[in-house]
């Protein structure tokens, strides 16, 4: 069968470095950080006591008092990225089929302020069950996806996906499958996380996981330095719009780029480590590109999964080289949770949207906090250290990983009819 066209027609965040996309895509271009100390809970017993929290976030400005206590804060931040996304697209809900408009939502953890709330006040009591009866629907991962639908009227392909900090990109990667295949007409696309709370970060820590750079939050994600000692945990989410190209067209819809190809693999290696060689990354970039009927010459730019990691930092950069050979010379690579931090299942969509503006507007954001590169990365690379480059964005792929060797390599190219 001949696969249909998918184009992205709105896009929605609510980030570490701003409540919409606008502002958090010249913070980006800024290099502006995210980081802050907690202002959550009381983290002066934690090894890490500095987070990239969403600043100012007012549920108010998108439910009333009683909705949102029905909320957990992902599904609010989630809807809220939603509402914008939904808005940017300028999407007539009276003219088109709402049985073909899909939402895939997606989510690493889910509910984790609600199960730890609802939790603790049971440990606390008197051992009789007081729990809320929103505890449950506020806690799952998928419940976002049936918020937005429910808001909004949309009946086709509704669930969420969970890959932990891939989550958002597998969403990203099954919205396009769906749409090309013929299956929906449209999709609101993406995710969200809020996991910065004592068991977020407590249990982070325990992985040694996160950066403790405590006396300097702002320069703790430092992905490709040597200095590096883990990622900075962030909260937000990230929402897309993918049309059927027809369907865009045909009601005039502004055009942000192509969906082109997505790749997916597993590193079947260790629960929380990436493959060393990285083989699985390597195997999803080349999956995008091949699925795209592009030549790896063909690509630009890599917004890389870039976590500020030991071993995942490294083992992205060997996966690029294995895969690009000489060509990964001519590539602008960069790493956008230098600025966010690492939003876990909201942080695929987020890049991705770094990704589309990147091409929409031929300038990639920087890899902040590049002081000391790490001598095992080639010199030759060009990591777009510390300040924005402009250049032709072409084709550029979003790479996201996760916890239990998942990789998502999404590609996306400018629109040309």
């Amino acid at each position: 069968m001949e696969l249909k066209r998918v184009v992205v027609t709105g896009l929605g965040a609510l980030t570490p470095l701003g409540n919409d996309v606008p502002s958090t895509w010249e913070a980006m271009i800024n290099g502006i950080s995210g980081a802050a100390a907690i202002t959550r809970f009381d983290s002066s017993k934690f090894k890490s006591q500095f987070a990239c929290e969403v600043k100012n976030f007012d549920p108010l400005k998108y439910f009333d008092r009683k909705e949102a206590r029905k909320y957990d804060l992902f599904a609010q931040f989630g809807i809220a990225a939603a509402e914008e996304a939904v808005n940017d697209s300028n999407i007539d809900l009276e003219k088109i089929d709402l049985d073909r408009v899909g939402v895939i939502w997606a989510s690493g953890i889910g509910g984790l302020v609600t199960f730890l709330d609802e939790v603790s006040s049971f440990a606390k009591g008197d051992g009789t069950p007081r729990f809320s009866p929103f505890f449950i629907p506020k806690m799952i991962a998928d419940i976002t996806a049936g918020h937005i639908s429910i808001k909004y009227g949309f009946r086709g392909p509704n669930f969420a996906t969970v890959s932990a900090c891939a989550s958002s990109a597998n969403a990203l990667a099954d919205a396009f499958n769906y749409i090309r295949l013929g299956k929906a007409d449209v999709f609101i696309s993406g995710g969200s996380e809020a996991a910065v709370n004592e068991a977020g970060v407590g249990g982070f820590n325990a992985l040694h996981a996160i950066s403790t750079r405590n006396d300097d939050p702002a320069t703790a994600s430092r992905p490709f330095d040597q200095d590096r000692d883990g990622f900075v945990i962030g909260e937000g989410g990230g929402a897309l719009v993918f049309e059927e190209l027809e369907h865009a067209l045909a009601r005039g819809a502004k055009i942000y780029c192509e969906v082109v190809g997505a790749g997916l693999s597993a590193d079947a290696y260790h629960m929380t480590s990436p493959h060393p060689d990285g083989i699985g990354a390597a195997n999803a970039m080349r999956l995008a590109v091949e699925d795209a009927g592009l030549k790896l010459t063909d690509i630009d730019h890599v917004n890389t999964h870039g976590t500020s990691t030991p071993q995942g930092d490294l083992a992205e950069i060997k996966a690029i080289q294995l895969l690009f050979g000489e060509h990964a010379y001519s590539l602008n690579i960069n790493a956008t949770k230098s600025m966010t931090g690492h939003l876990l299942g909201a942080t695929g969509a987020v890049e991705a949207i770094a990704t589309v503006l990147s091409i929409q507007n031929d300038i990639v954001p920087p890899t902040i906090n590049l002081f000391n590169r790490d001598p095992e990365i080639d010199e030759k690379l060009n990591l777009t250290a510390n300040k924005a480059q402009e250049r032709v964005v072409n084709v550029a792929l979003s790479n996201t990983f996760g916890f239990g060797g998942h990789n998502t390599s999404i590609a996306f190219k400018k629109f040309k009819v």
